[in-house]
């Protein structure tokens, strides 16, 4: 464990073999410090390292969103884009995308399960299409597509082929969920980050790679923002 502004974190040490250096991430969520050091580092080096960086953890800490509640008037960030949440208890309970805004009926108590299932399958349904389009320009079959909460991985592909994209990529933009997509068709083909791998990536994706990563990487904590 260690303090991280008035929060004690566990410390999850994972051991690589093939790691040169410590390095230390915070956990999406804010749940926990992960540090990936090579195979003979000794966890209290580990320790050491996340008690020397608490300054930096706290920052990291305090940059994670806070919990956004679903109502009317709300905002949710959908493929790249704000939704204003317009509730009509009256109107139909099914969410409906009209001209930036969310339109929906029901129960306001409901609201949030009901919108986090909307998000899901609207992930679910541009997913399909993503992996149809990329295993089509690969001249591959389409595999299985499994949503996933994952907060190390943003996509992964199993070795019997089934792909998991993290579905909370519907709230990036659109070429920002389909890099993924696509660099998870490229594991299809080349199932490692061979030169061979990074040639098929390029050829299959339609944007820029550095764009899309470097969109995550600055970004991509926003998106496991905690619906309340």
């Amino acid at each position: 464990m260690v303090d991280v502004g008035g929060r004690r974190l566990p410390v999850v040490i994972r051991r690589l073999e093939r790691a040169r250096r410590m390095t230390m991430r915070l956990a999406p969520d804010g749940s926990e410090v992960r540090i990936s050091v090579p195979h003979w580092t000794r966890s209290a080096e580990a320790l050491a390292f996340a008690t020397s960086r608490t300054d930096w953890l706290a920052g990291q800490l305090a940059a994670i969103p806070a919990s956004s509640a679903i109502g009317d008037g709300s905002v949710l960030r959908f493929r790249g884009d704000d939704l204003r949440i317009v509730h009509d208890p009256a109107a139909p309970r099914r969410p409906v995308v009209d001209d930036g805004d969310l339109r929906l009926g029901g129960a306001a108590t409901s609201l949030t399960p009901r919108v986090l299932r909307w998000l899901q399958e609207e992930a679910r349904q541009l997913l399909l299409t993503d992996l149809a389009d990329y295993c089509a320009r690969a001249a591959l079959p389409c595999p299985t597509l499994a949503l996933s909460s994952a907060q190390r991985r943003w996509g992964s592909c199993a070795h019997d082929g089934t792909i998991r994209i993290n579905w909370r990529l519907i709230m990036a933009p659109d070429m920002v969920r389909r890099s993924v997509v696509a660099h998870e068709v490229a594991h299809l083909v080349h199932f490692d980050h061979s030169p061979a791998f990074h040639h098929c990536l390029k050829t299959t994706f339609e944007g820029s790679v550095h764009e899309a990563n470097r969109w995550l990487k600055a970004n991509g904590r926003t998106l496991y923002v905690p619906f309340g």
